[in-house]
This record gives structure tokens, sequence and C-alpha cells, in this order.
């Protein structure tokens, strides 16, 4: 017997009905995220630059860590750092060194990039409408949010313990 047949045998396979379930939410997810990136492509701007910029509108004084945003939007900072690279070239954020300790990185969203906010938003909430929303009563929308927050939360606290353990 190899190794490979041992790990094989330790693996707690998807039954039938799991995997539906999994293959269903995968397919669903791209969709949803596919739908809305095409919503804005004719705006010039990618999902991934209008997270950034919708969670620093919705920030006191329209001004978040960078750090805080790459935690918020599930990326690395890294990526967040390109992102707010491209959107500083556009005019519509500032980075800012943090009043209190100087070391981390604020972004700031200027006037500019508040005005693209707001003439994007309704654009982005009928994608989330007519691709997601619009498909689910109430009910089942907000015990799917509550489910996907227990699974953020659960993959959440991983990282945090392996952040403890290096």
């Amino acid at each position: 017997m190899t190794e490979d047949d041992d790990a094989t045998r330790e693996v707690r396979w998807l039954d039938d009905d799991e995997q539906r379930a999994w293959r269903a939410i995968l397919r669903g997810t791209h969709l949803v995220t596919l739908a809305m990136e095409e919503a804005l492509a004719p705006h010039g701007v990618s999902l991934g630059e209008y997270e950034l910029l919708s969670m620093v509108a919705e920030a006191p004084d329209r001004r978040r860590r960078m750090a805080e945003l790459a935690d918020l939007v599930v990326q690395s900072r890294s990526r967040v750092s390109h992102t707010a690279s491209r959107l500083e070239r556009r005019g519509w954020v500032r980075r800012l060194p943090t009043a209190d300790d100087r070391r981390g990185v604020v972004l700031s969203l200027t006037d500019e990039g508040y005005a693209v906010v707001r003439r994007l938003a309704p654009v982005h909430v009928a994608s989330v409408r007519a691709a997601l929303l619009d498909h689910l009563d109430r009910d089942h929308l907000l015990a799917h949010g509550e489910q996907m927050r227990r699974v953020v939360r659960a993959n959440r606290a991983s990282e945090d313990q392996a952040g403890d353990a290096a």
C-alpha cells in the first residue's frame, strides 16, 4: 500500500447530495460574480475595484486602513495594493499614512471617487438583484447569508489560529 492509498482512505468524500450541493454553490457563485463583473465592465470598472471603492465609501470619513480592506474583500494585501494603485492613477483614492502609528496606510476616497461609487451603486445593486436576490425569497436569502457568515467565521478563525502558530 502506498502513501497515496493511505491519504485517499482518510478523505471524507462527498456523497451524491453533498456533491450536487457543492457544485451548485460553486457554479452559482461564479455566475453571480460574472453577472456583477459584466454589469460594471461598460463603465470601465472591475468588481474588485468597485468593491474596494464601496468599502472605503462606507467607512467613517471615507477612509479605511489597507490591511482592513484586504480582510474585508478577502484579497491579499498585495492585490489590494495593486488595485489601489489603479484607483489612485484615476484620481479616485489617495494613500495616506495612518494618523495613529504612521506605519500603516489608509486609503482615502476622493470626491471624484465618491461620485463614481454613487454613479455605479445602482448598476451594482441591479446586477446583484438580477443575478441572485430576485431568485430567492427573503427568508432563503437571509438564511443563506447566515450560513455564509458561519463559513466566514470558521475560516477566519482557522486563519487566526494559523497566524498564532507561526
